[in-house]
């Protein structure tokens, strides 16, 4: 049996902070001054199956006169599980975002987001100010599968996408607070196989597992409801939970082309990412082409989602329109840069938010670095 691992590394503090629409949990440093002014503050914001638990190291590193928080977003770590409306898409959770800013009286700030939080900082950037946007692995503008390179919709009900999409097994575990590799779908392994890559090493997975188990499986969390459609894989997005919320009838963060100022966005993947690619292992479309699911309709009815190729295709005009965009394509690297990769993505972070360089007045207005493993 491994030994119980403290959550919190040392430096890093939780707390309580209440807010106009529900009770939200963050980490900070202990350190940090509430006074820093907004352009050196930073908010780093989770994805799905996770908490700010993950960013705990990126915390520890970053410079000492920076305000850096993470926040939990509701259904997961110690923020309140109240219900997500998956038909407002992300809203709930960005506008939780905005309510937490507000309680601690952050006017603005540099938002990061990994994942699912991708398209939260996203749809906070539609609907508040911003002064950067890092985006890590982030969910296509477009959603969570179910949609041809441009973003049109392959159904009406969305079929195959939402909460009907989540292993039931997974599930089960997280519900049993399994923290065991004894299965293919415990969370440790899917851990180990989907959040980063196969040569990734780490002391601190006990950690990242216990933040996984914080996942609230209550009705209207994860995963969310489904619906049948007479379309394969035979079930539709619900309305309510999570997984719903990327479902591409309620989420489109494409409209960030149009926004006005635009910050600077800085965009990092790695290119072994099995959750969000071109071909990921959880499109079911992608699954279907390779007979893992059965019955698949073919190309023409359900290809795969160009996850990667939407998200740069949307980037590329929002430089079009004047917005600054740096990619960060880590070779080797999965899900996870910031554990995988993590000086990487702190310098090219520091470089967005203006700390070092001269990312606020960049030339030229898109750059992709490739950075190898070191291996």
């Amino acid at each position: 049996m491994t030994e119980p691992t403290t959550p919190l590394l040392d430096g890093i503090d939780a707390r309580l902070v209440e807010t106009s629409r529900l009770s939200v949990n963050i980490l900070e440093r202990s350190g940090d001054d509430p006074a820093t002014p907004a352009e050196r503050t930073v908010v780093l914001v989770h994805g799905n199956v996770s908490s700010a638990l993950f960013w705990q190291e990126l915390m520890q590193d970053l410079p000492s006169d920076l305000r850096v928080l993470a926040v939990d977003l509701r259904g997961f770590g110690g923020t309140e599980s109240l219900p997500v409306d998956a038909t407002r898409g992300v809203r709930d959770f960005s506008d939780d975002l905005h309510a937490t800013l507000e309680a601690l009286q952050i006017p603005s700030a540099h938002l990061v987001g990994w994942s699912m939080g991708g398209g939260v900082v996203m749809q906070y950037a539609l609907d508040h100010p911003a002064l950067s946007l890092t985006l890590q692995a982030p969910v296509s503008p477009y959603g969570f599968g179910g949609t041809r390179r441009d973003g049109s919709r392959l159904t009406d009900d969305d079929a195959g996408c939402g909460g009907g999409g989540a292993n039931p097994d997974f599930v089960q575990r997280l519900i049993d607070h399994d923290a065991s590799d004894t299965a293919e779908t415990s969370p440790r392994s899917v851990f180990r196989s989907a959040y980063v890559s196969s040569t990734y090493t780490t002391e601190n997975e006990d950690i990242w597992v216990a933040s996984m188990l914080t996942t609230s499986t209550a009705p209207g969390n994860y995963p969310g409801d489904s619906v049948s459609s007479p379309n394969w894989p035979g079930f539709g997005a619900g309305r309510n939970g999570v997984l719903n919320t990327m479902a591409p009838q309620y989420f489109n963060t494409s409209g960030i082309v149009d926004i006005e100022p635009k910050p600077p966005i800085l965009w990092v993947h790695g290119d072994v990412d099995a959750i969000v690619s071109d071909a990921s292992f959880f499109d079911l479309n992608h699954l279907g082409s390779l007979d893992i699911i059965p019955g698949w309709p073919g190309d023409e009815a359900a290809p795969a989602q160009q996850m990667v190729s939407q998200t740069r295709d949307v980037l590329a005009v929002y430089t079009e329109r004047g917005g600054h965009v740096q990619e960060l394509l880590l070779e080797g690297a999965g899900h996870a840069p910031h554990l995988e990769r993590p000086a990487e993505v702190r310098r090219a972070l520091l470089e967005v938010i203006g700390y070092i360089g001269q990312a606020q007045h960049p030339a030229p207005p898109t750059e992709t670095i490739i950075l190898r493993s070191a291996d």
